[in-house]
């Protein structure tokens, strides 16, 4: 005979009633939390917690946060997720100080533009005062002479934006110890050399060399200019060979 323990339909049904009744309450839970998040969500679209409540500018050091909140048109009460994003960053990038944005929300309703932009490679000197020359060729707006801060290079004579340009992606492959010791570069084209330029040094030593290739010529000067006697009279050429050019030897020659 079958020892096996039948369970009978009677017993069984308060089992699947009760199974039936744990399902029915998790798709009721499922709905009511499904309609509750739907309910929060239109109320925050409809509100004012989904509107801009602060744009905050960072990596900007020339450009003014106001200009730059200017150019990408963001304001205070505007919606939050419609920003349009790229062509407002297009046109940040417009501004002749700027070399990228990008624009991002953040908790719960600010909105963050990064921006990077171009470095500052020289002052150009003209009437009396000084402007600051971008990477990419472009002359800001001159500023008092109070403000010059002497973290780049004086250019003079220079007033062609595309050898301007061209210079200034020399001078950032130019490592920053060269780059401090530079005083003044002015602009000194000859026949020979449309691009040769002076540079005056913080040490002294007068220096001829040119815009094209300025930052592999300029990239030995440290061990060259420790050869150079300070009470010679003379030009350090600083080229493919450098050489120093004595003025006094010549002199005695002659």
């Amino acid at each position: 005979m079958n020892d096996e323990k039948v369970v009978s339909m009677s017993e069984r049904i308060p089992t699947i009633k009760e199974e039936r009744k744990r399902r029915a309450n998790r798709r009721l839970i499922f709905f009511l939390t499904l309609f509750f998040f739907l309910l929060v969500a239109i109320i925050y679209f409809q509100s004012p917690l989904s509107d801009i409540s602060s744009v905050q500018v960072v990596g900007n050091a020339i450009a003014t946060e106001e200009k730059v909140i200017e150019a990408s048109g963001l304001s205070e009460g505007m919606n939050i997720w419609n920003l349009a994003a790229e062509e407002r960053e297009q046109t940040i990038e417009g501004m002749k100080e700027i070399q990228s944005a990008s624009i991002s929300r953040a908790f719960p309703n600010n909105v963050v533009v990064t921006v990077e932009e171009y470095p500052r490679v020289a002052y150009a000197y003209n009437d009396g005062a000084y402007s600051p020359i971008l990477q990419n060729g472009e002359e800001l707006e001159p500023i008092p002479n109070d403000q010059l801060s002497g973290d780049a290079p004086i250019l003079v004579g220079m007033d062609d934006s595309e050898v301007i340009a061209q210079l200034g992606d020399e001078l950032t492959q130019t490592s920053a110890e060269i780059i401090n010791r530079i005083s003044e570069i002015v602009y000194a084209p000859t026949e020979e050399d449309s691009l040769q330029v002076t540079l005056y040094m913080n040490d002294g030593i007068e220096v001829r060399t040119s815009i094209d290739s300025f930052a592999a010529n300029m990239e030995p000067y440290p061990a060259v200019a420790l050869q150079i006697d300070p009470d010679r009279n003379g030009v350090l050429h600083m080229k493919m060979s450098p050489y120093f050019e004595d003025y006094d030897y010549e002199e005695q020659d002659s």
